[in-house]
């Protein structure tokens, strides 16, 4: 399995990349929503992405959009982020998140979200 993390935070891309790995899940990294496109175009697809919300040059939501208008059903993507309201957690699903996890959180529930998704057991 294939995973995507996208975060302007090295600790955050750091700190997902330990707990993915540690699930045997292939990561790659960007620091930003562009970068994060230009990943997916480049190499094999993903799996999962893991998005945050707030980036410099395309922000997380903006990757959303992009991601599911120009199709890619088979990758889930998961927003992470530090936007707890409910607005946002609506907007993101709306436009096709499949599952969002708010900061901070923890492997255990990193773990559970996965779960949800079908990607790893319980």
């Amino acid at each position: 399995m294939r995973a995507l993390i996208v975060d302007d935070s090295r600790f955050v891309r750091d700190f997902l990349r330990g707990l993915l790995e540690e699930r045997g899940i292939e990561c790659e990294e960007a620091a930003d929503g562009q970068a994060g496109m230009h990943r997916v175009h480049e190499g094999a697809p993903f799996d999962l992405a893991l998005v945050d919300w707030n980036m410099p040059v395309m922000d997380g939501f903006q990757m959303l959009q992009k991601l599911r208008t120009e199709g890619h059903p088979e990758m889930k993507v998961m927003m992470v982020t530090t936007e707890a309201e409910n607005e946002f957690i609506t907007r993101a699903l709306d436009a096709g998140a499949d599952e969002y996890l708010m900061k901070p959180f923890d492997g255990e529930a990193l773990g559970e979200k996965l779960a949800m998704l079908g990607l790893v057991e319980a």
